[in-house]
């Protein structure tokens, strides 16, 4: 028994001295696992711990990256400001701290009195952004707990030009709308640090090293923009917003040539220096590139893609004659002309000339659903252009499958159908240009700090719409649209086309009464269209709402300044002719009519009666006779 119980003991410790180093090499493996945890897989985070425990920094904000007109004109640039802050372990005096400070940088003595109190963090921040000469002054005063750290300011030359457009950035530097966040990444650069070693209550150790890692500068971004026409367009729709009373007004111009944008605005607007932080609602309003995000029924301009449209297709040539009784009946509705007596007799020209919506419908049909549809997407509606500015919206383009008769007379002159102000003017672009549809672009080159060139801008072409010979032959017809009297008398002496429109508003699903779109789409030269304009007043309140009344003569004033701008040089002697606008109220629409006839007035007629109850100008007004009145019956 005893041997046997000695067997047993020696059997049972052999077991524990194996469980036992089996334990110590188990234990022995965790231990290098972790070393090797800490070493390699952990160690740059526990470095960066460790450096933020013996060491405070203090950030170095990198420059922004400046934005350029396509001329060179500097649109966005950013200067050095300083960030001030306090170390409460560190301040000996803080009475004399907040004297200083409050006084300096117009703040409350109190809140600075206790900022400079606070010693349980290693730093408070007191004031943002503080100019060069404000900091200068605070560090001459050699306050010891009192540091300074270099920042960076955002300024807007042009102050409220582009607001849209340009955007803005946050106090940090971050970009919050249009280029400022849409190009943030490329704009922001990347941000340095001073790095200095300080003990465990966080006091700066004196005589330690110091680590200074430099920022590094964004890159520029120069904008197909310029500035010369911007302002001239910046100017006049804080005119039409004045005499016009509208709720907003826009005006965007493309080079036809290539697709860039050459100016774009929409008022009200506000000075990017002085932003209204405070109004969070009004903020978002004025920043929204409506341009770009709101679709809406775009009326009679919309018939220059109809009549591309009807004559590429072959189902429309100059010699075709059309009758417009003032409606016509589709489905069983009856769809009124705007000239509610009629146009008689027209050839297709004459039905681009006045604008007649019988014609457009007869267009419309004519072409049939397949056709039509294939060419309203050829020129790009119900998609986005792919423009390189955020929140682009895509309008609306009914389902081919549920487009009925009705719809088809109606989408002819522009209902029944939505665009943005951009997909529209792109599209007329292609119509006007021999049927290049080009991808719209805002920016044109970006280049780094250092100057070499990161991104240059080519056109992209998208796709081919219509002919060279179609083209030509709507431009011919839109000369005739706007030059009334003679050639070349719309901007007496050059080669300007265009069309007009006027489109009312929906709200909730119906048509919102009293509400509407003014609109004059121009371009210029006529003949061979280097720029498209699209002009927009929206809701005006003035009492007329026709697009030839309210939107073309301030169109007409800024392709004028642009003409003077360029420097271009008249190609006829043409002289505007005027008449004086005589008294027709209370008198019948039929009357009126002959008197307005007989002076080549061109007129609208707002309403069904026969009597004159108003009209628009008043009488003894100077008429410009490329331009149109408003006779409004009871």
């Amino acid at each position: 028994m005893r041997l046997q119980d000695s067997e047993f003991t020696l059997h049972s410790l052999r077991k524990r001295i194996s469980a036992f180093l089996i334990a110590i090499s188990l234990l022995f493996v965790a231990l290098l696992a972790r070393l090797f945890f800490v070493t390699t897989i952990d160690s740059k985070k526990l470095q960066n711990l460790a450096l933020s425990q013996w060491t405070r920094d203090l950030p170095i904000t990198a420059e922004r990256g400046k934005i350029y007109d396509k001329n060179g004109a500097t649109l966005a640039v950013s200067f050095t400001s300083y960030d001030v802050y306090l170390r409460g372990r560190e301040i000996k005096d803080a009475s004399k701290v907040a004297q200083v400070l409050s006084k300096k940088l117009n703040m409350s003595y109190d809140v600075i009195y206790s900022k400079a109190n606070i010693t349980n963090v290693s730093e408070v921040l007191v004031k943002l952004q503080v100019d060069s000469d404000t900091a200068k002054s605070i560090a001459l005063e050699n306050l010891s707990g009192v540091f300074l750290s270099e920042s960076i300011k955002r300024y807007y030359p042009y102050g409220n030009l582009l607001t849209q457009i340009l955007g803005y950035t946050t106090i940090d530097n971050i970009g919050q709308a249009g280029i400022e966040a849409y190009f943030n990444d490329i704009l922001a650069g990347e941000d340095g640090y001073f790095l200095v070693q300080s003990d465990l209550q966080g006091k700066e150790i004196e005589n330690s090293l110091r680590t200074y890692v430099d920022s590094t500068a964004g890159d520029n971004i120069t904008l197909t923009i310029d500035v010369n026409i911007q302002s001239i367009v910046e100017r006049v729709l804080e005119k039409v917003m004045q005499e016009q009373q509208a709720k907003s007004a826009s005006c965007i111009i493309m080079d036809a040539t290539n697709g860039e944008i050459v100016a774009s605005s929409t008022k009200p607007s506000f000075d990017l220096n002085d932003i209204p932080r405070d109004d969070a609602s009004g903020l978002l309003e004025m920043t929204k590139n409506k341009l770009v995000v709101d679709v809406y029924e775009p009326g009679s301009t919309f018939k220059i893609l109809t009549m591309a449209s009807a004559l590429e297709s072959g189902n429309a040539k100059l010699s075709d004659h059309f009758y417009c009784g003032g409606s016509a009946i589709v489905d069983g509705q009856r769809i009124r002309c705007w000239k509610t007596i009629g146009h008689g007799s027209l050839d297709l020209t004459e039905g681009l000339v006045n604008s007649c919506n019988c014609v457009f419908m007869a267009l419309g049909q004519r072409m049939g659903v397949d056709v039509f549809y294939e060419y309203l997407k050829s020129f790009g509606l119900g998609e986005k252009t792919g423009v390189d500015i955020a929140s682009e919206s895509s309008g609306i383009l009914m389902n081919k499958n549920y487009v009925k008769n009705v719809d088809l007379a109606r989408i002819g002159f522009g209902q029944a159908v939505a665009v943005t102000p951009l997909q529209l003017v792109t599209a007329v672009c292609s119509a006007v240009n021999g049927g290049n549809l080009y991808v719209p672009t805002i920016v044109k080159n970006i280049t780094k700090s250092d100057g070499t060139t990161s991104y240059v801008s080519t056109p992209v072409l998208k796709n081919t719409t219509i002919s060279q010979a179609t083209s030509n032959t709507l431009n011919e017809m839109l000369k005739k649209v706007v030059n009334k009297t003679e050639e070349y008398s719309f901007v007496p002496g050059y080669d300007v086309g265009g069309k007009t429109g006027t489109a009312q508003k929906y709200q909730n699903g119906s048509i919102a009464q009293g509400k509407y779109v003014s609109s004059f789409i121009g371009t210029y030269p006529a003949s061979n269209p280097k720029y498209v304009m699209l002009f927009l007043v929206d809701e005006p309140g003035a009492g007329a709402y026709y697009g030839s009344v309210v939107a073309a003569p301030y169109g007409k004033e800024i392709i004028s300044g642009i003409i003077e701008y360029l420097g271009d040089k008249k190609i006829s002697d043409v002289e505007t002719k005027y008449a004086v606008m005589p008294d027709v109220v209370g008198k019948s629409l039929t009357d009126a009519i002959k008197m307005l006839n007989s002076l080549n007035i061109s007129y609208e007629i707002d309403g069904d009666g026969g009597i004159i109850e108003k009209q628009l100008p008043p009488a003894g007004t100077n008429i410009d006779l490329n331009l149109s009145v408003v006779l409004i019956t009871n």
